[in-house]
């Protein structure tokens, strides 16, 4: 406190003897050196600068693709919700036969577009179709139709699924040049829950090297793109998810979470997408594994969808016997509910800050849901977000096994030398993507935080979680940014990848969050987080599905 009224006293004698833009810099500097960590900030003011002077470029290099994006929906089956989709072909109106080859045109019509598909089986599930329509009609012969609802709610509907999440059989390479051809043995075990519970699985889909990544791309299969604009990126790391249920090309997502790679690329993609509370779906079978204790903890198993309604559905289904402790069939009084918000954690200028777009979002959420819907406003903002980047790196780097993207898999015990990487992917010999070795680069660097101090924000994050869960309670929520920015041009992530801290914390504090889509702007998608306390995930799923009655969800590209 003594150094901070000094630095003030200091800055004001400054401001008689020069000019005011000296004064601001020193004030700066003054800010950066006492009340920050210095390698961080510099980081970001680094990141900053390169963004304002790098925009144009990207702007100039992708704007003969500005204005495309996929074919329009034409079919209406696809314009379903997955609940409305199992009750028709429960009902009869529809076969699974129909409804999933419908949904295999609009991939075929598509993917050329999105670069979503890594592997499918479409044979294999119209031949699934056809069985499950066989079936019912047994059923409804037996009069057993209700008990085919509890046991087979999904009976008939098509889903894909994350590469990462593994379906028997089908590429598990997840995006590495040294896995190509590498197959997964079984299903992951969310997966064989949503199939025995009777959806067709269609296809694997994209994600970065071994999911590491906010950007879907890698050397092996290449870049995902955003329907919305392809010049776009969808993110990452479950982007070919959210790209194929944005082009209306999947009916549900299974898909994983470990540092918003459920929440980003819904956000991007204007779908809607749960990381769940941690240890409610199984995280078995998914690639990578880590043998650290709190891996569990941090990657979370989740639900993607194009419509509020059918994530509870999703969800419950792949819970499996878990399901019970989210209570996700006891009702949520929205009127009794308390709102928090923030529309960004901080505004550092070491950071960018959140789009207006975003921010304007999370206020008409939060004014619709108060003065609408009678929930009670809390004032209270949550300062301790401030050091959201610090306490993630902190904690999450602090996790054994995170995978070595420099280690020479033909030579585990040597490590590659990252400017020899980098200089090798700028002239086509990289065995892995720059994004891969910017990830090595953060997971060698921390962003500089010295290590001494790395325990200290593992700290701060316990507190944080204890502060976060008092308050919020059993009928508290958070409207938040899930990232600082719309969906940005490909490889623009390096610079925009601070907004990242918007996921990631909640990520290591364990919090349920669920991506709610608020409409475009300018073409693209803008959307909120709404976050809740630990096994508190259906109040997050109450507010998605009041917020997109008031502000639509999904918007179909037309």
């Amino acid at each position: 406190m003594y150094f901070l009224c000094f630095s003030i006293f200091v800055c004001f004698y400054f401001h008689f003897v020069f000019y005011t833009g000296i004064t601001t810099i020193i004030w700066i500097l003054i800010q950066l050196f006492i009340l920050m960590e210095v390698g961080v900030r510099i980081v970001g003011i680094v990141l900053r600068v390169l963004n304002f002077l790098l925009a144009p470029l990207f702007w100039l290099h992708w704007r003969k693709q500005d204005p495309l994006r996929v074919p329009p929906i034409q079919n209406p089956v696809l314009l379903q919700s997955a609940s409305e989709l199992a009750e028709a072909i429960r009902s009869g109106k529809l076969t699974s036969e129909e409804v999933v080859t419908t949904f295999i045109s609009r991939i075929h019509e598509v993917n050329p577009h999105i670069n979503a598909v890594v592997q499918d089986l479409m044979c294999t599930a119209v031949y699934r179709a056809r069985e499950a329509d066989l079936l019912l009609r047994e059923v409804r012969l037996r009069g057993e139709i209700d008990e085919l609802i509890v046991t087979k709610p999904l009976l008939g509907v098509p889903f894909t699924i994350k590469e990462s999440c593994s379906l028997k059989s089908m590429s598990n390479s997840v995006g590495c040049l040294e896995h190509r051809g590498r197959t997964a043995r079984e299903d992951g075990r969310a997966v064989q829950l949503v199939t025995e519970a009777g959806a067709i699985p269609l296809l694997i889909s994209n994600t970065p090297e071994l999911c590491l990544g906010w950007e879907t791309t890698n050397l092996l299969h290449g870049a995902t793109n955003n329907p919305y604009r392809l010049s776009t990126t969808p993110g990452g790391s479950s982007g070919g998810e959210a790209a194929l249920l944005a082009s209306g090309a999947s009916a549900l997502s299974v898909s994983s979470d470990i540092a918003g790679s459920i929440r980003i690329p819904a956000a991007y993609c204007g779908v809607f997408g749960h990381k769940p509370t941690p240890g409610i779906i199984s995280i078995e079978g998914h690639v990578p594994t880590l043998t650290d204790e709190n891996y569990p903890k941090f990657l979370t198993v989740g639900p993607m969808t194009r419509y509020a309604e059918d994530l509870p559905l999703l969800l419950s289904v792949m819970a499996g016997q878990q399901a019970h402790r989210l209570e996700l069939q006891r009702p949520v009084a929205v009127d009794r509910l308390r709102i928090y918000h923030m529309t960004e954690a901080t505004k550092s200028i070491a950071l960018l800050s959140v789009h207006p777009a975003i921010q304007q979002a999370v206020l008409k959420a939060t004014d619709y849901l108060h003065n609408k819907c009678g929930a009670t406003l809390c004032a209270e903002k949550f300062k301790e977000l401030e050091e959201s980047v610090e306490m993630s790196v902190s904690v999450f780097f602090a996790m054994k096994d995170i995978p070595n993207m420099l280690q020479d898999p033909l030579n585990p015990k040597h490590e590659k030398s990252l400017l020899m990487e980098i200089i090798k992917y700028f002239t086509g010999n990289g065995s892995r993507s720059l994004q891969a070795l910017g990830f090595a680069l953060l997971r060698s660097k921390l962003l500089f935080i010295p290590r001494r101090r790395l325990a200290h924000h593992r700290e701060r994050a316990r507190r944080l979680r204890t502060i976060m869960m008092e308050k919020l309670g059993t009928d508290g929520v958070l409207l938040y940014p899930v990232h600082n920015s719309l969906a940005h041009y490909h490889n623009q992530v390096f610079l925009r990848a601070s907004g990242v801290m918007y996921s990631m914390l909640f990520n290591v504090l364990g919090f349920p969050a669920t991506v709610v889509p608020m409409g475009l702007h300018d073409g693209l998608p803008v959307a909120i987080q709404v976050i809740a306390a630990p096994y508190q995930d259906r109040l997050c799923l109450a507010v998605a599905k009041q917020l997109e009655e008031r502000f639509g969800g999904w918007q179909p590209i037309v």
